[in-house]
């Protein structure tokens, strides 16, 4: 059985307190009734913040030192609006105080603003600049190719992204997932996560959460991505 690390252990104990993480029968827009469900808008509390934040730098870290696949090294820290804004906002200062690295932040506006500086893109220039995107949960992928796109629309180079949570599951075609179509696009090793479906179950595991494990490994059996 595989190890959490102490900062994933936090984060899970944490989004269950207020139940940002929640394990029963949920029907997901896919139409699949899933075991577990996670909701990273209700992560909004002082100490719940800190324990996000430092898991994204530990985790960002933890990549770029990754002996098969790492994260290569980057210039700005890119939150789309707007749930990624505060949590780059955040790790931002994280991995600076906790890592001594030094990036810049960047984020959009959904609006784009016609005075003052204009446009949609706040903070750090990307141009020229390697990037890497923070995301949530991946589930069709929108919401992180829109961000590609647009982060390239303004000359940067996006080299990763790292979300909270990679549900780990096939798409509708039985085979393909988001997070892999996503590396089809930035290359094989460059989208991570804090946290994995298969971290869940461990938790669950340690925690002799008998009933929930059961389901989460029929939900896998199902639908999990075979590697």
């Amino acid at each position: 059985m595989s190890e959490l690390k102490n900062y994933q252990i936090d984060l899970i104990e944490q989004a269950m307190s207020v139940e940002a993480l929640k394990f029963g029968s949920f029907t997901l827009k896919s139409g699949r009734i899933s075991p577990y469900f996670f909701n990273a808008g209700l992560l909004s509390t002082g100490n719940i913040l800190s324990a996000l934040a430092k898991a994204f730098a530990s985790t960002i870290v933890a990549a770029q030192a990754d002996a098969e696949n790492p994260i290569p090294e980057f210039d700005v820290l890119f939150g789309p609006a707007y749930k990624g804004i505060p949590f780059a906002a955040l790790t931002v200062m994280q991995l600076f105080d906790q890592h001594q690295i030094s990036v810049g932040l960047a984020y959009d506006r959904k609006e784009t603003k016609d005075h003052g500086e204009g446009g949609n893109m706040v903070g750090a220039s990307v141009t020229g600049k390697r990037v890497l995107i923070l995301d949530d949960v991946m589930t069709a992928g929108t919401a992180v190719r829109a961000a590609i796109e647009l982060v390239r629309k303004h000359g940067g180079q996006v080299i990763g992204v790292v979300q909270c949570l990679d549900r780990e599951e096939v798409g509708q075609d039985g085979v393909s997932s988001t997070a892999k179509e996503v590396e089809s696009i930035l290359g094989k090793g460059r989208v991570k996560a804090i946290l994995k479906m298969r971290d869940l179950m461990v938790w669950l595991e340690k925690k002799n959460m008998q009933d929930q494990l059961l389901q989460m490994r029929e939900y896998w059996d199902h639908y999990g991505l075979k590697q």
